[in-house]
């Protein structure tokens, strides 16, 4: 099971990386589209669309950065089976249901993965620590040559 963790940490790294990549893309589109209004539209008309436009181009790039980082986060937790990371992981695999079609797979693949017992097992003895050891003095080595 702990291949099938490490692919679901892999799969929202890629996810989260390409909500990033759009994040910029449509900064980069409405910035443009900012800067053509700007500089075509008469001025009063650019006065009132201008700021109408960068503000929903700011929502949406604001919108989709806040979802994209915590996956991208949660994803490199479970490569090192943080336990805090399969939380998030559940969480984020929830509101991404809602993201039709690749978001919904990958929603409904992470909740598989991240609710069976076999993880739950996974991520209990990652945070057990390890058994004590003797006290009991060790002999000193052996040297062949005496």
């Amino acid at each position: 099971m702990d291949g099938q963790v490490k692919v679901v940490g892999i799969l929202h790294i890629v996810y989260g990386s390409f909500g990033l990549l759009t994040a910029l893309l449509m900064l980069l589109i409405f910035g443009g589209v900012t800067a053509i209004v700007g500089a075509s539209a008469a001025e009063q008309e650019a006065l009132i669309a201008m700021p109408i436009i960068a503000i929903v181009g700011g929502f949406l790039f604001f919108l989709i950065m806040v979802t994209s980082v915590p996956g991208l986060i949660g994803g490199i937790g479970l490569l090192s089976f943080k336990p805090w990371a399969r939380v998030v992981v559940i969480v984020i695999s929830i509101l991404n249901l809602a993201s039709f079609p690749f978001g919904t797979a990958l929603g409904v693949y992470s909740l598989f993965v991240m609710f069976s017992q076999e993880t739950g097992e996974l991520f209990k003895n990652v945070g057990a620590s390890p058994p004590p050891q003797s006290s009991a003095p060790q002999p000193p080595p052996v040297n062949p040559n005496e």
